[in-house]
Parts: structure tokens; C-alpha cells; sequence
């Protein structure tokens, strides 16, 4: 899919927990078949001129009815921007960008997510039409539930507050022998302990990784991430890996 860059128009940004917000984007042309893009790349973001002088990547929620969805975290000087815009609004896209996940699986699948992780994994879910287990971890308070239980065979949440579902850690309700591929995306530790687990267990598990991003395409080099067979982009290698290529540090 080639990349482009594409001046888009808020349709909304609602805020749906505290720093969590959904945006939905239409084309700015009037086009019905403007965006694309695979579960697992992104797009670049910018709706200011100066500052901060990077755009932000955004990870591809859903592509439907010629609207573009993003869920993202509130983090920083970009992000706070972007929560502050209204419908009508316009902002520059560039994308889709990376390498997304392998659609063509088959046997039983588990899709793990924890946190803001769980934004390319509900596009994810709906393109792959599996019968699915979606395991979610959150700090305390949930979100986009009901829309993994309109796709999604099982699904077991997880919050470390205890104040919905297993009290504690998603990896701890997580059974990697129950499937024959696992895909995951969330905090570094957990993904390392969902591949590590499958490992044991000899279950196949691709993994979604987060790098600081400044071009987005492979250029600049500044996502580079340490892999069994050399550093490599997040951007343009991936952001989707193989679980066991990956380096993780302790």
C-alpha cells in the first residue's frame, strides 16, 4: 500500500476514560475509498505548524465507513494537541505506514493487549473473522469492551486495581497452550512475558512494538530496536515482529 499524505477532517474526538480518547476522521477530498491501510500500521499525525516539530504516530483503530479511527493516550505536548480538537477541525495525515499483522492464521487465535495496546487490536479482531479469545489488561478503568464482545469468542479482562475482573495481571488469566498463535501489543514487560510463555509452550506469537517515531518511513532512523538478526526499525521493519526475533531487555 503506498503512503501518502492526506488532509483529514474530525468528525469527533470524544474522551471515553481519563487520558484515553477516540478520534474519527474523514477525508477532506470527499473520496468514499480515501483510506487504507492493514491492521497493525499507523499513521502519522499533525494538526500545528511549528511545535512540536514531530507529528505523532497513531496506530490504525478501524477503517469504516470512510472514516478513520484512532485510539490513543494522552502522553505528551502532540497528544494533548490532538485531544483538543473539535469537530471540523483538519489535520495532516501521512500513511498508512509499516508493516501490519499476517492475516492469513489459522487454529485458535488469542489476541493479548494491555492498556492503550489494545487500539490496533480491535481493527485486528474484525479483519481476521476467527473465533477469538481477547485477553485485556488495564491499570483500573476499561474501555472499548463492548466492542471486542461483538467480534470476540471469549474475552477476560484484567485490571490491577481489582475494580473489574482478575485483580492483577493479564498474563496471569493468559493460557498459551490453548492456541496455535498468539498476537499481542501493550507494555513492554508484558508482551516480553506473553512471549515467553508461549515459548514454553511452543504457541506461535507476533508482537506489535512502540518506538519514538520522527519520519515514520525508515529515514531518520530513530526507532531502532535491538533483534535477533540486527537493529531494526519499528517504522519500517515493523511495527509487527515475530515474538522471538525480538531483543527484550530486562
Amino acid at each position: 500500500m503506498k503512503r501518502s499524505y492526506i488532509k483529514g477532517i474530525v468528525h469527533s474526538n470524544t474522551q471515553i476514560a481519563t487520558n484515553i480518547y477516540e478520534l474519527k476522521i474523514k477525508s477532506g477530498d470527499g473520496s468514499l475509498t480515501y483510506f487504507q491501510g492493514s491492521p497493525g500500521q499507523f499513521y502519522m499525525l499533525k494538526s500545528w505548524k511549528l511545535d512540536p516539530f514531530l507529528s505523532r504516530p497513531l496506530s490504525i483503530c478501524d477503517i469504516s465507513n470512510n472514516m478513520l479511527t484512532f485510539l490513543y493516550e494522552v502522553r505528551g505536548k502532540g497528544t494533548k494537541i490532538i485531544s483538543k480538537l473539535n469537530t471540523g477541525n483538519t489535520l495532516e495525515l501521512l500513511g498508512p505506514l509499516g508493516n501490519g499483522f499476517n492475516l492469513n492464521l489459522e487454529g485458535n487465535i488469542a489476541i493479548v493487549s494491555g492498556g492503550i495496546g489494545i487500539a490496533p487490536m480491535i481493527y485486528l479482531m474484525k479483519e481476521l473473522n476467527n473465533n477469538i479469545d481477547f485477553y485485556c489488561g488495564f491499570r483500573d478503568e476499561i474501555y472499548y469492551i463492548d466492542e471486542i464482545k461483538k467480534e470476540s469468542n471469549n474475552i477476560y479482562i484484567s485490571t490491577e486495581d481489582g475494580s473489574v475482573g482478575h485483580k492483577g495481571f493479564i498474563t496471569e488469566l493468559f493460557m498459551p497452550e490453548k492456541y496455535n498463535v498468539v498476537l499481542t501489543c501493550g507494555p513492554i514487560p508484558m508482551m516480553k512475558r506473553v512471549v515467553e510463555m508461549c515459548r514454553g509452550k511452543g504457541t506461535s506469537v507476533y508482537v506489535s512494538m512502540e518506538g519514538r517515531m520522527a519520519c515514520g518511513f525508515g529515514a531518520c532512523l530513530g526507532c531502532t530496536i535491538e533483534t535477533t538478526s540486527g537493529m531494526k526499525r519499528v517504522c519500517k521493519d515493523g511495527p509487527v515482529f515475530l515474538g522471538e526475533e525480538v531483543v527484550f531487555s530486562d
